[in-house]
């Protein structure tokens, strides 16, 4: 186990090498911030005086270089139009991501889960149909779009809940229900085959020739292999919604990481932009390496070597 965490770990480095480097580059490519700092008329020395204020007058190789230093030493840059630290921008903002994210896996944990019980346990008639409807449904439907819909239907027509800031718990309920619709779906989806492998085997036969309840058997044995390939999913999900949320956040006006994001790199926000970018893979590679570490203590059949 610890060979195998560490090598995790050590891979972990890599990727993020990777990512501060290619997030480097590819920022760059959305152009200078300081065409939107300054305005057109602006003197060529007040452009020239700027951008060596913001650093950006060396090359490129050398700007990396700069920057890849300073990131060793934990130091991702100042926000040119926050002007604060990247970093701190960052984690004020998670707490509002992390307040919504709960609950939209609770909604896809509760919903999703059962759902494809049900839909197992009926393979091939009109429950099982209608729960691979709503399967296709959340995962065809882009966020936005259902954003929106749930906006004009539920702010704009019936004026029951606002369209979008943080606030109450009824500003909650529709980035919640953006946020949860897909991961039902996936949730759905992936309960369903699992079961249908899971019922098919061989413990399970012997677990109902035994004279079982029926009840034992689908709930203790089928429904605790079959959550398995789920706790996966659950984990990447996770990770998902914390990096992924950029649409919705957008869309409900959310003072969320996503919407962080959007507003680095509209701006040009250089610093921001790859502050925001390389904590999010730190958070990825968190999550997926604690659930990869779950396996060994859900299912012991498992051997992390």
């Amino acid at each position: 186990m610890k060979r195998y965490i560490l090598r995790r770990l050590l891979h972990g480095i890599v990727l993020l090498s990777m990512v501060a480097t290619i997030v480097f580059f590819l920022g760059r490519l959305t152009g200078n911030p300081v065409d939107l700092m300054l305005p057109e008329d602006a003197a060529p020395e007040d452009r020239v005086a700027l951008i060596k204020a913001l650093g950006l007058d060396g090359p490129l190789h050398e700007q990396f270089f700069i920057f890849a230093t300073n990131a060793f030493k934990g130091d991702l840059g100042m926000s040119i139009r926050m002007r604060q630290p990247a970093v701190e921008a960052f984690f004020s903002r998670l707490p509002n991501t992390l307040a919504i994210i709960p609950w939209a896996i609770l909604l896809g944990t509760c919903i999703g889960i059962p759902l494809g019980v049900v839909s197992a346990l009926n393979r091939g008639n009109i429950l099982d149909r209608a729960a691979g409807t709503v399967g296709v449904l959340g995962i065809a439907t882009p966020s936005f779009w259902l954003g929106i819909l749930l906006i004009f239907v539920f702010s704009v027509e019936l004026g029951w809940l606002p369209s979008g800031r943080m606030g109450g718990p009824e500003h909650y309920v529709l980035p919640v229900i953006t946020l949860g619709t897909f991961l039902v779906a996936g949730f759905m989806r992936l309960t369903r085959s699992s079961m249908l492998e899971v019922m098919d085997s061989e413990f399970v036969k012997l677990a109902r020739i035994k004279g079982l309840h029926e009840g034992v058997v689908i709930w203790k044995h089928c429904l605790r292999n079959a959550l398995i390939p789920v706790l996966t999913l659950w984990g990447v999900f996770v990770g998902n919604l914390i990096t992924g949320a950029i649409v919705v956040e957008t869309v409900f006006a959310w003072p969320g990481v996503g919407r962080l994001t959007y507003e680095a790199v509209i701006y040009r926000d250089f610093p921001l932009l790859q502050a925001v970018i390389i904590l999010k893979a730190i958070l990825i590679l968190t999550i997926n390496l604690m659930v990869d570490i779950l396996y060994a203590y859900v299912d012991p059949r498992i051997r992390l070597t």
